[in-house]
């Protein structure tokens, strides 16, 4: 039995008569009429009852032709639900991101754009940390994400760069340094500081200490450890030390904190978004389309 035994049962059933079905299914009566027969052998029992002029559905017809539809209009529903996947209307996403890039600029612009031009798309968005986003992606628990430490070249992974965010210094909104018109390097020895622990990312724990070093902040303070950039602003309200965050710390900043450049420090961070280099998805080939329509990744990736 085929779907087009159905489609041509149903037709048949509906109109009741032969030659209206035939014209309905554009098809010549005599095929429709041996591939009606082809069912009815199939199935061992018959559908239609002939009359002098059409036929009337049997008992067993009126409920086979119930079923019918059912299948027909479920099969007709799978296959528009796989069109819009196939397209990359519908289906689910998923995206994960740094928790401190999350507060403004391209990443929540993305997600934003992404839904009003995806309505019915399901994003799930999951917060990571970057190096376990970097492991969800390469393992096909993520389909794409916003990190931070990506090398520049992966057999694996595509990437897109999306911004380069500087390191900056939250600091108490009442501590000595804000009195400061040019905060350096130098100024900040024997200040306590809340500092993020080596052991989440070494290469940049050591480039940041040696440019502190070159600075002539030759041997940081350390009070506390901090996990993460929300931890660190935690702490630094507080009160218990300063601490370095990104520049986008400037938009969730706590009332009692203020965060301040600090000239002889040119450290920055690129953020990229990345993916599997196999990753078919249409869903995803969207997304990232919308990443780059940003002005400021235009800016950043021209040429």
């Amino acid at each position: 039995m085929e779907l087009r035994h159905l489609r041509y049962f149903v037709a048949v059933g509906e109109e009741q008569h032969y030659g209206r079905a035939a014209n309905r299914l554009r098809v010549a009566q005599p095929a429709l009429s041996r591939q009606i027969q082809d069912l009815e052998e199939e199935l061992g029992f018959k559908l239609f009852e002939r009359l002098p002029r059409g036929v009337k559905l049997s008992a067993a017809g009126k409920l086979f032709l119930q079923d019918a539809r059912r299948i027909l209009q479920e099969v007709n529903e799978a296959a528009t639900r796989a069109r819009r996947v196939a397209r990359g209307l519908s289906g689910t996403l998923r995206v994960g991101f740094t928790e401190n890039a999350s507060w403004r600029g391209v990443v929540p612009d993305s997600f934003r754009r992404f839904r009003e031009r995806q309505p019915d798309a399901e994003l799930q968005l999951q917060p990571a940390a970057s190096l376990k986003q970097l492991e969800a992606i390469r393992s096909g628990r993520l389909d794409g994400g916003f990190v931070n430490f990506m090398p520049k070249s992966d057999p694996e992974l595509n990437q897109l760069l999306v911004a380069i965010q500087h390191l900056e210094l939250a600091v108490p909104k009442r501590h000595a340094l804000t009195k400061l018109k040019k905060l350096r390097l130098r100024d900040l020895t024997n200040v306590p500081f809340v500092w993020f622990p080596r052991w989440a990312t070494p290469a940049f724990y050591d480039r940041l200490m040696r440019e502190c070093y070159r600075g002539g902040l030759k041997s940081p303070r350390v009070v506390q450890e901090g996990l993460n950039e929300a931890t660190i602003l935690s702490l630094v309200s507080t009160g218990l030390g300063v601490g370095w965050v990104l520049g986008t710390a400037h938009w969730r900043c706590p009332e009692n904190v203020v965060i301040l450049p600090v000239l002889d420090l040119n450290v920055s961070l690129r953020l990229a978004f990345a993916w599997r280099k196999d990753n078919a998805s249409m869903l995803l080939a969207n997304f990232i389309a919308e990443v780059k329509r940003s002005p400021d990744v235009r800016a950043l990736n021209k040429g």
